[in-house]
């Protein structure tokens, strides 16, 4: 995942942290769920619910209105910021965006901005979509989470994305501008492209991006790079960024003194948490200043860890990349006498990629993911386990999420250029131990470890990954024209949705140990407990 510099946002996201302790789809935990107050102290709820996972809020469950104070709150909190918060004097146009007009007729619009008031393809402001689609009739169900002890149905809606009729930005008077920001990620120049295109289609002629991430605000050797429909026309039949992409970078106050510089008044950031915590920083900077720009991200992060998405862009591609490795290490295993394939993948925090390809794959026989604990010896642990595998089968096949396991290792207080702490590698340490145990067992294993990780990152985006890739990039444009700021573009029970940014960095989207995905993939590759 993308970050700015862990010193400038390193404090906003711990405090993000402090305010939302959750675990879910959803994670309601304050009536702001903005930063805390000065005393940083956050409240207790008065009746404990000790069953509910994603919500530790400040409810008196006695009120017989709080269901609907819960509503009223949750849709405060979920309003999007809005150009006409500082500037209420703006006046909206009508869109220039039509696709019965997809290029302007007349030349800077010197006749006026196209307008089909019958065209049925814009969105309405007050249009919503269901956060949460399921009503769990009890806490004790498989992936409940419930707001109260009776897991009551609340209805929780949020902004749908799309193109409005009414624009707050004159295409001619706009500089828009583009930035990559944290690793590589399948579906770059996918979402790069897209967002140029539909930029063009608005009308704007002043596109640019901003080189090497953050980093490209401030060092003046990197020049902005002008961006136009023939420049990205065929980017995405390639991986990486057009852009470049580096971790880290100036301080907010830095960035936002660039963007006056440049005359940027739309951003767009493609990156994960971190780099999110940089756009909102940004935003709120700009709003500060009282400059009228609009800050939109694109939730880049091949994990697929950011809050309240269905699936973030890169995520499909990894899986289905890595199903080359899953199967090198299965014919490697399976070749060999006792042979034991063990492939590492993508997952700092949560172990989406590990647990779809394992399940995708059907070859692996143990699945190894940061949200569920393991040892490796004992009568329950990974070895044992592996040794009643070779006993029957010959072989085995083992996928580990990166984070996996991290208690295992030496800890060190290394930290990348994103403020991330370096982890150790659980892949070789499982390599290593196998080997030890069966050396010591006297059974002789034949150990293959494979790493993939930037081979996948640096793939070129699928078929899947392409159309998301498109829609979000589409989507991002219309929300800056539309006139929001601080928010996010991402899917929600598989529509397009805009969220303002808060509620999706305060920490890494988790798997559920007791969802039913996660059932699947056990019972896929009929693992045991490994504790």
């Amino acid at each position: 995942m993308g970050t700015l510099s862990h010193a400038a946002i390193a404090p906003r996201l711990a405090a993000l942290h402090h305010h939302r302790a959750s675990h879910g789809l959803s994670h309601p935990s304050s009536p702001s769920l903005r930063l805390p107050a000065s005393n940083g102290v956050a409240k207790k709820s008065r009746v404990p619910f000790a069953q509910s996972k994603s919500h530790n809020q400040d409810i008196d469950f006695s009120d017989p209105d709080w269901k609907s104070k819960f509503q009223r709150d949750f849709e405060r909190r979920f309003n999007i910021p809005h150009i006409t918060d500082v500037f209420p004097e703006s006046v909206p146009i009508p869109s220039t965006f039509c696709l019965r007009m997809r290029t302007p007729v007349i030349e800077d619009f010197a006749g006026g901005y196209p307008s089909d008031e019958e065209w049925h393809g814009y969105i309405n402001n007050n249009d919503r979509v269901l956060l949460k689609t399921i009503y769990y009739s009890s806490p004790t169900s498989a992936g409940a989470e419930c707001i109260d002890p009776n897991c009551t149905w609340v209805e929780q809606w949020v902004h749908r994305a799309g193109p409005r009729e009414k624009i707050y930005f004159k295409p001619e008077e706009v500089k828009a501008a583009i930035v990559t920001c944290g690793g590589l990620c399948p579906g770059l120049n996918d979402v790069i492209r897209q967002i140029v295109i539909t930029l063009e289609i608005y009308g704007v002629k002043k596109i640019v991006g901003i080189p090497y991430g953050y980093r490209g605000f401030s060092d003046k050797e990197l020049a902005e790079m002008p961006l136009s429909r023939k420049v990205v026309q065929n980017v995405h039949l390639s991986g990486g960024s057009l852009l470049g992409v580096s971790r880290g970078g100036p301080s907010v106050s830095e960035m936002v003194d660039s963007l006056e510089e440049r005359g940027i008044n739309m951003l767009f950031v493609l990156g994960g948490n971190g780099t999110h915590a940089g756009a909102d920083a940004i935003h709120n900077e700009c709003r500060k200043r009282r400059l009228r720009v609009a800050v939109v991200g694109v939730p880049k992060t091949i994990d697929n860890d950011i809050l309240l998405m269905d699936k973030t862009f890169g995520f499909d591609t990894a899986v289905e990349e890595a199903q080359r490795a899953i199967s090198s290490a299965y014919i490697e295993a399976h070749s060999a006498y006792h042979g034991v394939g063990i492939v590492k993948l993508m997952g700092r925090s949560s172990g989406f990629i590990a647990m779809h390809a394992s399940l995708s794959s059907g070859q692996i026989d143990i699945c190894l993911i940061p949200e569920v604990p393991f040892q490796m010896h004992g009568p329950h642990g990974i070895l044992h386990h592996l040794k009643y595998l070779i006993q029957t089968k010959g072989s085995a096949v083992v996928c580990v999420a990166e984070g996996a396991g991290q208690n295992l290792l030496q800890k060190t207080n290394a930290t990348d250029a994103s403020g991330n702490v370096v982890f150790g590698d659980i892949g070789v340490h499982i390599q290593q131990e196998t080997k030890k145990y069966f050396k010591e067992a006297g059974v002789p294993v034949d150990v293959k470890y494979i790493d993939p990780t930037y081979m996948i990152r640096a793939c070129r985006a699928n078929a899947s990954d392409g159309i998301l890739c498109a829609v979000l990039g589409q989507n991002a444009v219309h929300g800056a024209f539309a006139g929001y700021s601080g928010i996010t573009v991402g899917t929600c029970n598989t529509h397009y949705v805009y969220l303002p940014i808060p509620e999706v960095i305060s920490h890494p989207r988790l798997i559920d140990p007791n969802s039913r995905m996660w059932h699947r993939c056990l019972t896929s590759t009929g693992q045991p407990d490994f504790v």
